[in-house]
């Protein structure tokens, strides 16, 4: 094995690299490379400048395009292999990168040359001789009437086929015949009804688009009203103008506070009698009294005593000139609101007929909206006029004002919507003919959608349906039998073919492009060339689509390929009974998802779990990929017969400008599958701290992030019509609705300030996010398999063996 890459110097991107500085672990101490080595680094990093140094000592050649390069590898051996004694170690090594490509893919650069074919060990001729009689007996006769086998099978799946389709296209012209009477007939047709369904024109092909509108979950049957609706629609008259209506305004706010004003007004009690003050009824009589005698009698004429002038100067001190002031005021205010009762009560009287019926139901909403408000509004004024007439009663003191509410908004707002709709009955004027156009649409529909119940139409489908699921698996059994029979004749003709080793090469890679990745349009012929008519021949590949040599061939479709055909070639006779060092410089960089997988599936199942390889190197700049070569796992049988697991290792390239360094993958590519799995691994670390100190506080100021942007991952699979809001935390949690309070709030208060700054300038709560992440991972247990899969996945091994005694 291959220990270290101890040094690199004028080497690409790597200038004055030195393994034993650059690649050390957090003690400082250099790290090994393993079994299993997984390198990541982003485009122009320094990626194959590595797989060179591997090639060259594959190939014991440097490119000489490279000035003056130098290197050195240990093994695991103690032996250092340099630039200049690359020829002097005794490993097999193979090594996937361009220059790989380049060297034996010629047809990428030259589209007229060849692939370097290789031979793979394979069977003898008398089998293959054997394979074709057995492929030609399935085959049978294709004598026309006396057919057997495969030949037989097509036959019957001919016939079978074409009943199918005669029953099928007889259903499909009955229903079509009821359609086209339904659109064009004289007795029923849609067409001779323009009055009602307003299209002259129409015909089977509008028939059939107005049945696709009544049968989607967008069409809603019109309501017996909206249908009477629509029938008056198409019979209205044009009407004349509405006239403009103008609102008055409503004072209810200023005569609330005038009102205020004047019953919670004090009097001055200076010179005032205090009997009088305190008996308001003999207040008024007196007052009363006063009127009726002052400048008019000397003697009372309730007791006949005399009036002495000190007591009329007492009575003018205390009915002073701010009492009858008080009193004017308070006559005057219940006349304003009495007048605005009666402007109000006038303002408005809807008359319908001025209206078009289709605004008829909308106006009968706001009348009544309105007499309702306006009646609350009456009644409202009607309570400020009783405490001003309660003050009036008592005007010396004050009494204390009872707010009221008056429905303006209402008022105000039934007026707007009558004023709209006046603007939309003259509005309506224009669009009379558009409104006339769509009622009879609308009437146009329903007699379409009640046609096709009539006709039993979805039963009709239904059936149809599956005639036509029978016919297609007519077809399909007729195109299966087809292809089986194109196959087996062209796997006869390439078994005929298949005499010589390097056919089985070819065999290899298009097994590889076909199991793995289901690419069957291109395949690898071995061509067999004479030379000068001996019978010496020379075996070529080439690269054959639909049966011809395929040229242009994709950026995706050069990698597979190539990808494919360096996997055989560890199967070649130079190859097969070793187990050589392998360098995979970045199989996947043209491929898509799918294609990044099945590299990932077919260097698991052929190289790991067969234990092709003495030591395994893999470069990729794709994280998709990388997520997936974290799981490549596997065992080999060690020196003392015993089964070993790969050790893997993890490295990154990072380029600074125009110098590349190696280095240990931090943790956050290493350890994590997703962000999910990092998410939980918070969320159980603040779960399970015993004491809160300096090192591990910020877990818990992290806390609610990471609380809320699990919940947003985890219940969006869970609930995806959702997501995460307070009904599917409650539904996370179960019959309590504590927890889910509790989570919600710190998701939402922690997680953000809510426009509470001073929540970040004070320590976090650490009971109440412990509690919360307590609880979630107590409800995360109860499903055990996925909170084992979860802490396996964060590498929490010893809890899961806790669980597992539990």
């Amino acid at each position: 094995m291959i220990k270290k890459i101890k040094s690199i110097k004028k080497f690409g991107v790597f200038q004055n690299f030195d393994w034993n500085t650059e690649v050390c672990d957090e003690s400082g101490s250099p790290r090994d490379l393993q079994h299993i080595n997984i390198i990541y680094g982003r485009n122009y990093s320094g990626k194959t400048t590595l797989s060179r140094i591997l090639r060259a000592m594959e190939t014991g050649d440097i490119s000489d395009k490279v000035e003056a390069p130098e290197f050195s590898v240990a093994l695991a051996d103690g032996s250092i292999v340099t630039q200049e004694t690359l020829r002097g170690h005794n490993k097999a090594i193979r090594v996937f990168n361009d220059d790989f490509v380049r060297d034996n893919l010629r047809f990428i650069t030259n589209p007229d040359d060849n692939i370097e074919p290789f031979a793979i060990l394979g069977d003898d001729n008398n089998k293959i001789e054997q394979e074709i009689k057995t492929l030609e007996a399935e085959l049978g006769s294709k004598e026309e009437g006396n057919e057997s086998g495969l030949y037989a099978q097509r036959a019957a799946a001919n016939t079978a086929q074409i009943n199918a389709d005669r029953i099928y296209r007889k259903a499909v012209t009955n229903l079509d015949k009821q359609l086209k009477d339904k659109a064009t007939s004289q007795k029923i047709g849609i067409k001779y009804n323009p009055e009602r369904f307003g299209d002259q024109n129409y015909n089977i092909k509008k028939l059939k688009a107005e049945i696709e509108k009544v049968l989607s979950p967008e069409y809603n049957q019109p309501n017996p009203e909206e249908l009477t609706q629509s029938e008056k629609l198409i019979l209205e008259q044009t009407l004349p103008p509405i006239e403009t209506f103008h609102a008055p305004a409503l004072n209810f706010e200023v005569l609330v506070k005038d009102t205020e004003l004047l019953v919670t007004k004090k009097i001055s009690d200076s010179d005032k009698i205090e009997e009088l003050v305190k008996d308001a009824v003999l207040n008024r009589w007196v007052n009363d009294g006063r009127t009726h005698h002052k400048g008019k009698r000397k003697e009372c004429a309730f007791c006949g005593n005399p009036i002495s002038e000190k007591r009329w100067q007492e009575l003018d001190k205390h009915f002073d000139e701010e009492s009858e002031r008080l009193e004017k005021d308070i006559n005057a205010l219940i006349i304003r609101i009495e007048s605005e009762k009666k402007t109000i009560n006038a303002a408005l009287h809807i008359d319908k007929s001025h209206f078009y019926s289709k605004f008829h139901s909308l106006l009968d909403e706001v009348d009544s909206t309105l007499k309702e408000s306006i009646t609350q509004y009456n009644q409202s004024l009607n309570g400020l006029i009783a405490q001003l007439k309660a003050r009036k009663e008592d005007i010396l003191n004050p009494i204390e004002f009872k707010a009221h509410a008056a429905p303006s908004a209402e008022i105000e707002t039934a007026w707007g919507e009558y004023k709209l709709t006046c603007t939309a009955s003259n509005s309506f004027t224009t669009s009379l003919n558009t409104e006339q156009k769509h009622a009879k649409v609308a009437l146009r529909l329903k007699e379409v959608s009640d046609y096709l119940i009539t006709i039993g139409y979805s039963e009709q489908q239904s059936s149809i349906k599956e005639l036509k699921e029978k016919l297609e698996k007519a077809n399909e059994n007729k195109k299966q039998v087809e292809g089986l029979i194109i196959s087996r004749e062209e796997l006869v003709s390439s078994k005929k073919r298949e005499l010589n080793d390097e056919e089985k090469g070819a065999k290899k890679v298009n097994e590889y492009l076909n199991n793995f990745f289901g690419h069957r349009f291109l395949t690898l012929e071995a061509k067999q060339d004479t030379i000068s008519g001996a019978e010496s021949k020379r075996i070529r590949f080439e690269v054959i689509r639909n049966g011809k040599k395929a040229y242009h061939l994709s950026e995706g479709e050069c990698s597979l390929l190539a990808f494919c055909y360096f996997l055989a070639k560890l199967d070649d006779i130079d190859t097969r009974d070793s187990k050589p060092i392998i360098w995979i410089d970045d199989p996947i960089s043209s491929l898509d998802g799918n294609h990044i997988f099945f590299i990932y599936s077919l260097l698991n199942a052929e190289i790991v779990s067969e234990d092709k390889f003495e030591q395994l190197f893999i470069s990729t700049h794709n994280l998709d990929f990388l997520k997936y070569l974290k799981r490549l796992n596997g065992k080999f049988l060690n020196h003392n017969g015993k089964m070993q697991d790969y050790q893997k290792a993890y490295f990154i390239i990072s380029r600074q400008d125009k110098t590349s360094i190696i280095g240990p993958m931090p943790k956050y590519l290493k350890e994590y599958v997703t962000e999910f799995n990092y998410l939980f691994k918070q969320i159980h670390r603040c779960a399970a701290i015993q004491a809160v100190d300096d090192s591990n506080y910020v877990t818990f100021c992290n806390f609610a992030n990471n609380a809320r942007k699990f919940f947003e991952i985890y219940l969006y699979y869970k609930y995806p019509d959702q997501g995460m809001n307070e009904h599917t935390l409650c539904l996370f949690f179960g019959e309590s609705k504590v927890p889910a309070v509790l989570t919600d709030r710190i998701n939402n208060e922690y997680s953000h300030l809510c426009a509470v700054f001073e929540r970040g300038a004070t320590p976090v709560e650490v009971p109440e996010m412990q509690t919360s992440a307590q609880q979630i991972i107590e409800r995360l247990k109860e499903d055990s398999e996925q909170y084992s899969a979860l802490l396996k996945s964060v590498g929490i091994e010893e809890i899961i063996e806790e669980a597992a005694e539990a």
